[in-house]
């Protein structure tokens, strides 16, 4: 039982990391934040930093997801993974070390399902891919890719899985609320396509 607390603790701190932001301090001498959308985000760093950045801090949100979920399947099994993972995505999504800001979770998101089943990630990815240039939108894409982990984890794992899904769909879906609305009222950037803006606040985080 202590373990399995401990690897949860530990799964929220790394995944609190905001490895957007040391990105570009580090390498840009650059606060990200203030840059284009001021996501700290995976997208945001690739439009304002370039394409090496955006794909580092893709990688380095995902393994916030990957590595602790990896962990807690081994010492606790799928429960205390499914909880860690959690845990990592809402430590991403409310980093204490951003005044419990954050990013929106997609990447994290994606991390924590290439540890639960991979099949489930590469659909998540399609999902997202196609959304994306169907609609020209990475919001909707990252929406849509959340909410196929509700079938495709039950199908590869079980209920329980599901339920995580649903739980972190209905996070995502409240961090991307603002991209919601803009979407409604037909003023969500796009990624993509007609309308495409350097300060385009919907992208993969």
């Amino acid at each position: 039982m202590i373990a399995d607390i401990a690897v949860v603790v530990l799964a929220f701190l790394l995944g609190s990391i905001p490895v957007g932001l040391i990105v570009a301090k580090l390498g840009y001498r650059t606060d990200i934040r203030k840059e284009g959308s001021g996501n700290i985000g995976a997208a945001n760093a690739a439009r304002t930093l370039g394409r090496t950045a955006g794909v580092l801090v893709l990688v380095l949100d995902a393994l916030k997801g990957f590595i602790p979920t990896m962990v807690a399947q081994y010492i606790g099994g799928l429960p205390v993974a499914l909880v860690a993972g959690f845990a990592a995505i809402v430590g991403h999504c409310y980093s204490p070390w951003l005044q419990m800001r954050g990013g929106k979770g997609v990447a994290t998101e994606l991390g924590v399902t290439f540890a639960l089943a991979w099949q489930a990630a590469l659909i998540f990815m399609g999902v997202w891919a196609l959304a994306v240039l169907a609609t020209g939108y990475a919001s909707v894409g990252s929406l849509l890719a959340t909410l196929s982990t509700v079938a495709t984890l039950w199908f590869f794992l079980d209920a329980r899985a599901a339920l995580y899904a649903v739980c972190v769909f209905a996070l995502i879906a409240w961090r991307h609320r603002e991209n919601i609305t803009r979407l409604v009222a037909g003023r969500e950037n796009r990624l993509i396509g007609p309308g495409r803006s350097a300060s385009n606040p919907g992208g993969l985080p």
